[in-house]
């Protein structure tokens, strides 16, 4: 394993662009295909939360496979199935592949950091000195600042690596 692949470290977190990736095999491969490797990739950022943490939080929220795996998984199911859905009987446009780019993205990022809130509001996230108040902020922050960027990357990555293989693919 590479450290830092598929991730941008700045500060304490990290940009994740290794949804491109997945996206880029649920576009090739289908929903089926997407979700495996999602699935590989929740994997191994479960595994990374014990080895190798990416931040000092990753130590209290990846070690969940709820955080770590499951949005990861979804992110291929979800992105395979909407892409499959646009093209159902025509050629494979570059804004559907933007589309399921982006949606792939969203779906990373509301889960992760969905799940993160939730762990924390039914008390199985052991950060006992932070109130509400200023977990929502973090939360709202973090997908602002890594969010959007994200899925715009997303949206501008996937159609420019997708079409081209699109032709073996076929």
């Amino acid at each position: 394993m590479v450290p830092f692949l598929g991730y941008i470290p700045v500060g304490p977190f990290s940009i994740v662009i290794i949804q491109v990736t997945v996206v880029i095999a649920a576009i090739l491969l289908g929903p089926k295909g997407g979700t495996w490797v999602g699935l590989t990739w929740g994997l191994i950022n479960w595994v990374r939360a014990f080895v190798w943490p990416t931040s000092p939080l990753a130590l209290y929220v990846f070690v969940n496979p709820l955080v770590s795996v499951l949005p990861r998984l979804l992110v291929g199911l979800i992105s395979g199935w909407l892409f499959q859905k646009m093209v159902a009987k025509r050629d494979p446009k570059v804004w559907q592949m933007s589309v399921a780019g982006v949606v792939g993205s969203v779906v990373n990022t509301v889960l992760v950091l969905g799940f993160i809130a939730g762990m924390y509001y039914i008390g199985w996230l052991p950060l006992n000195k932070l109130n509400v108040t200023d977990l929502m902020p973090w939360l709202l922050g973090i997908m602002a600042t890594n969010g959007i960027p994200e899925a715009i990357m997303s949206g501008v990555l996937v159609p420019l690596i997708a079409k081209p293989l699109l032709r073996f693919v076929k």
